[in-house]
């Protein structure tokens, strides 16, 4: 860390960390901007932690529900994935401001009469929420929040981890490509609404999957899933 940078001032919210050190850095030319976002990566890191969800914990998601891309539920929805999937619900918890990203998902299979149809979904862990603060993203912790959630799946042996993501969702998509997923179908009109505004029935889904160590041979996951269009009665 830089010299004249301890922890005691750098202790508070990274957008007062960053003015703090960004008005330091005009003062002195010798600290190059790199080294502050560096020395910020590296204290936000070690100063947050992966954890279980508890159900203290469901009264303490201000920081991220806020967020109008963030899915908010009934406190009854959240208790039941808690009962139901307990590790497959983590938090990321900051030293100062509590939980500041979390992740919440499920183990499930389609109806065994669904088994002899093309569409059919085996054994799986299913991703229903990602969501990490604005001031803690870009750290790495969606990514450790998802490998804690694949972990999860894979030891209760399921096929793969899927997500659904929005069509028009490039930061989102983007972000799932660089941790391994891939479009397995596009869910058409899966969503009611159409944030772009160029459609009036809704917006596609992209089903996007990682397969698990169980799937060795690939066989729920394909090339090019963008052209593989299902509707929303297929995937439920």
């Amino acid at each position: 860390m830089q010299e004249g940078y301890n922890n005691q001032q750098l202790d508070f919210n990274p957008h007062r960390r960053l003015l703090f050190i960004t008005a330091r850095q005009k003062k002195n030319k010798s600290i190059k901007p790199h080294i502050i976002i560096l020395t910020l990566t590296i204290y936000d890191i070690k100063m947050s932690s992966i954890e279980r969800m508890s159900p203290l914990d469901l009264l303490d998601l201000n920081l991220t529900n806020l967020d109008p891309l963030t899915e908010n539920y009934d406190l009854g929805f959240y208790l039941n994935y808690l009962n139901k999937w307990p590790s497959l619900f983590s938090t990321v918890k900051d030293h100062d401001a509590g939980i500041v990203g979390y992740i919440m998902g499920k183990l499930e299979e389609q109806h065994p009469a669904m088994r002899h149809s093309e569409h059919y979904t085996p054994w799986h862990g299913h991703i229903t929420v990602l969501t990490v603060a604005p001031a803690w993203r870009r750290l790495g912790f969606a990514r450790r929040l998802t490998e804690q959630l694949e972990r999860g799946s894979d030891s209760n042996d399921a096929w793969f981890v899927d997500l659904y993501v929005r069509a028009g969702n490039k930061v989102a998509y983007d972000m799932y490509k660089g941790m391994g997923y891939s479009v397995f179908r596009r869910v058409v009109n899966y969503y009611s609404d159409d944030p772009s505004g160029m459609s009036e029935d809704g917006e596609d889904a992209f089903d996007m999957r990682k397969p698990c160590s169980r799937d060795k041979k690939l066989e729920h996951v394909r090339e090019n899933g963008e052209n593989f269009p299902v509707g929303p009665e297929d995937v439920m």
